[in-house]
């Protein structure tokens, strides 16, 4: 991977590791860093040999929300102009699986960025917010639409106009996070979903993440005509012929991405 400042890009078998890595700025997310994060991200989908992304921070603060030193002194347009926003989009646009690893504090940006994500496992010490209200602002990256999707208008509510944190076990049980575990196991609980993930059939895997995400911004007949086509679409994959065949012969099945 190309060298960065501000994360750590690692490979481990099928599966693309990205670690923010401004611990004194408590993974403050600045343009730098998402720019950082956007690029590897990208790196990752488009090489064949990774299935699935893993983003995570520390075990203190997976990241405590965007760099407000850098914001502090914006105008409108240099938002407008900056482009930061547009970078939670790209993430957005990642054809393969990525797993949220957060431990500690997930507040404003940090928990943007784990939403944008597809899968979060939390640790034990996991805190989720949007403090933004308290600079005289609102989540801006997506926090009042994919929180309130996922947990209700009166939860969100709370969380967006009140500052309200949720603990790791309530984010579980508001369905915000895919699984608690302890601090010491929240990463390689993670690799080990992303490692899951990595060895399905990939075009089948990137298809079904899309199908589920139209779920979220489509209304219930556009989704299922949707899931209608490209399920007839998989038919013409050599995936699918080996898959079955696979299934019909009782063997693991070797997927080619074809």
């Amino acid at each position: 991977m190309s060298d960065y400042e501000t994360i750590i890009a690692e490979v481990h078998d099928r599966v693309g590791l990205i670690r923010l890595n401004r611990p004194r700025a408590f993974n403050a997310l600045n343009s730098q860093l998402m720019r950082e994060l956007t690029d590897a991200l990208a790196a990752f989908d488009a090489d064949e040999d990774i299935g699935a992304i893993v983003i995570t921070g520390s075990e203190r603060v997976f990241a405590a929300g965007a760099d407000i030193k850098e914001m502090s002194t914006a105008t409108p347009v240099d938002m407008l102009t900056s482009g930061y926003i547009d970078l939670f989009d790209r993430i957005r646009q990642v054809s393969k699986p990525i797993v949220a690893a957060v431990s500690g504090f997930a507040l404003g940006g940090g928990f943007e960025l784990a939403m944008t994500c597809d899968m979060i496992v939390a640790s034990e010490s996991a805190q989720f917010g949007q403090p933004e209200i308290n600079l005289g602002i609102i989540p801006g990256a997506g926090g009042t639409q994919r929180l309130t999707r996922t947990v209700g208008k009166y939860l969100a509510m709370e969380i967006v106009l009140n500052d309200r944190r949720l603990t790791a076990e309530e984010a579980a049980r508001f369905g915000l996070v895919n699984r608690v575990v302890p601090v010491e196991r929240y990463l390689d609980e993670a690799m080990e979903l992303a490692q899951q993930l990595a060895a399905r059939a990939p075009i089948a895997l990137r298809i079904a993440k899309e199908s589920v995400n139209k779920a979220l911004e489509t209304p219930l007949s556009e989704g299922l005509a949707y899931e209608r086509r490209v399920f007839y679409l998989l038919f013409a994959t050599e995936d699918q012929k080996e898959g079955m065949d696979a299934f019909m012969h009782k063997r693991k099945a070797e997927w080619k991405g074809k």
